[in-house]
């Protein structure tokens, strides 16, 4: 069995488009007809140079290789060109093909991919959803909006999650760690205060950032909303910063979050080396893959930490995170767009299952989806934004800071 042909699907979700504002799909066949499926996470190039890149990393090596040799294909990746060292987008190419490398050998041996990771640890996974506006929200109203938040939280909760996040702290800017704005500070108060009124202890408070602060600016804000008891700050500053995240970790209670932005066990060593957080967030379609993964959270587990997936991105990432996530030890929770997010669960032939709050692990051999390709043809990309991005004014501290979450596709 050797891997043959390469397809790639640049597919955009219609409005609002939470998940982003497009995803890449890559589809594997081999030489005897076995196709998998995978998801490379955003990049920080725009999906044409991405399938380039994807294209190049499969051709160099990958192409005729027999997709057992999972481990071989990512030292031949990660040491491309002389670097043996994390590179975001030739990870994040390589993450999504050997996703669909996995998805080809659970069909390949008629078992579900969670089978082939040492079984299954967890019979069900809690799941989490950032809050997303209501039918009756008003856009950008929502993103400052205790009460509609409060709404939302609640609207959660009725239907089974245990914990939902959220993250009013702030615009996300390119200038790099700044000092919270007081108003920030008061409505992330608010927001914290709104939300526990609605959901009680019945869930988890996810206070999410996306390491817009200084070392201090997080201190700050966390001592501030500390009462409320969060399950985590994330990700408080900027990614690459370690030693101003291990002074945040160290001065407060809330545990600290991080690994969205990370990619292999090199950088999640470094975070969890200097003590700069105790939950691991990687995202399977960057952060190396499945097997990448699953070496992150084994060191996690020597270090006393646990995995929560993060999840921005399609239902095959989504699929991915759910087969790691079933087969470790020191799960906490996995991320999930509303109750699995209508396209989502569409362009997967609705083979995921969510219920009152948790996820069942499918059985079926590989990722255990039927992947629609004529949905995902029928909803192609043709924008010019990346699937996320920063704004360039910095953080306003005249009036107030309105930002939009998500990067909502525009209607």
């Amino acid at each position: 069995m050797r891997l043959q042909d390469l397809e790639i699907f640049i597919v955009s979700p219609p409005a609002p488009g939470w998940g982003g504002r497009y995803w890449i799909i890559v589809k594997l066949t081999t030489d005897d007809g076995i196709a998998g499926y995978g998801e490379c996470y955003a990049t920080s190039v725009g999906p044409t140079a991405m399938r380039a890149v994807i294209e190049d990393v499969f051709a160099r090596h990958m192409q005729d290789e027999n997709p057992e040799n999972i481990e071989l294909m990512f030292r031949r990746a990660y040491s491309a060109g002389f670097t043996q060292r994390p590179d975001l987008s030739v990870m994040g190419a390589f993450s999504g093909l050997e996703i669909a490398c996995w998805d080809i050998l659970g069909k390949a041996r008629d078992r579900p991919v969670w089978a082939l990771l040492g079984g299954r640890v967890n019979e069900r996974l809690r799941s989490y959803s950032y809050l997303y506006p209501q039918p009756h929200h008003a856009l950008p109203d929502f993103w400052v909006s205790p009460e509609m938040a409060a709404e939302s939280a609640a609207e959660m909760v009725a239907l089974g999650f245990t914990a939902v996040k959220f993250d009013p702290a702030g615009p996300y800017t390119i200038h790099g760690g700044h000092q919270p704005a007081m108003r920030d500070i008061a409505r992330s108060v608010a927001f914290c205060k709104a939300i526990r009124a609605a959901v009680g202890d019945r869930a988890d408070l996810l206070f999410g950032t996306h390491g817009q602060f200084t070392a201090g600016g997080a201190i700050r804000l966390a001592r501030a909303i500390e009462h409320f008891a969060p399950l985590w700050f994330e990700e408080p500053v900027p990614p690459d910063n370690i030693p101003a995240m291990a002074q945040v970790a160290a001065a407060t209670g809330i545990p600290v979050a991080t690994g969205e932005r990370l990619t292999t066990k090199a950088e999640f060593a470094q975070v969890l080396a200097a003590g700069a957080a105790n939950i691991l967030q990687p995202a399977l379609g960057r952060a190396g893959g499945i097997w990448e993964g699953r070496k992150i959270a084994a060191l996690a587990e020597a270090a006393g930490a646990q995995v929560a997936p993060h999840l921005y991105a399609g239902p095959v990432e989504w699929a991915a995170n759910i087969h790691f996530a079933a087969s470790i030890p020191n799960l906490l929770m996995v991320e999930t767009i509303l109750t699995g997010g209508a396209f989502h669960l569409a362009l997967i032939g609705h083979t995921i299952a969510w219920e009152a709050g948790y996820i069942t692990p499918p059985t079926a051999p590989g990722l255990g989806i039927s992947f629609d390709e004529d949905l995902a043809r029928a909803h192609p990309w043709d924008g010019a934004g990346l699937h996320l991005e920063m704004q360039q004014a910095p953080c306003d501290y005249s009036s107030e800071n309105v930002f939009g979450g998500g990067a909502p596709v525009k209607t």
